[in-house]
C-alpha cells in the first residue's frame, strides 16, 4: 500500500485530499505546514508527496527543494489555486524545482487519482 504525504495549510482541503486518496486504498499522512511536513517526510519516507504551493511558514517551492535535496528520487505533485497572485504560474515553477506533476485547485477527484497512479508507476 503506497504511503502518501499531503501538505496543505487549509484543513478542509487537506482533509478532502486525504479522503480522496484513502478511498483509493492509499495510506495517507497529513501535514499543516512546512515544519510538520519535513518531520513527516523524514519519519514516514512517503512514496509520494502532494504539496500546496501557497502556505505560510515554508511555501511549497521551498518544501520541494528541501525534499529533493534530502531524497533526489522523491516523487512530488504540487497543487495550487493561485492564491492572491493568479497571474503567476506557481505550478510551472513547482515543476522547474522538481515536482513530477502539478494539479490546479479545485481538485477533481478522478484527475487527482490518475495523476497519483501515474506518479506511483501503477
Amino acid at each position: 500500500m503506497p504511503n502518501i504525504l499531503v501538505i496543505d495549510d487549509n484543513a478542509a482541503v487537506r482533509k478532502a485530499v486525504i479522503m480522496m486518496l484513502e478511498t483509493s486504498g492509499h495510506h495517507v499522512v497529513g501535514a499543516k505546514d512546512g515544519t510538520e511536513a519535513m518531520r513527516a517526510f523524514d519519519a514516514e519516507a512517503p512514496d509520494l508527496v502532494i504539496v500546496d504551493i501557497i502556505m505560510p511558514d515554508k511555501d511549497g517551492i521551498e518544501l520541494i527543494r528541501e525534499m529533493r535535496l534530502r531524497r533526489p528520487d522523491a516523487r512530488i505533485i504540487a497543487m495550487s489555486g493561485g492564491g492572491r497572485f493568479p497571474n503567476l504560474d506557481f505550478l510551472k515553477m513547482a515543476r522547474a524545482f522538481g515536482a513530477a506533476d502539478a494539479v490546479a485547485k479545485p481538485i477533481d477527484p478522478d484527475d487527482l487519482a490518475a495523476r497519483v497512479e501515474a506518479c506511483l508507476g501503477a
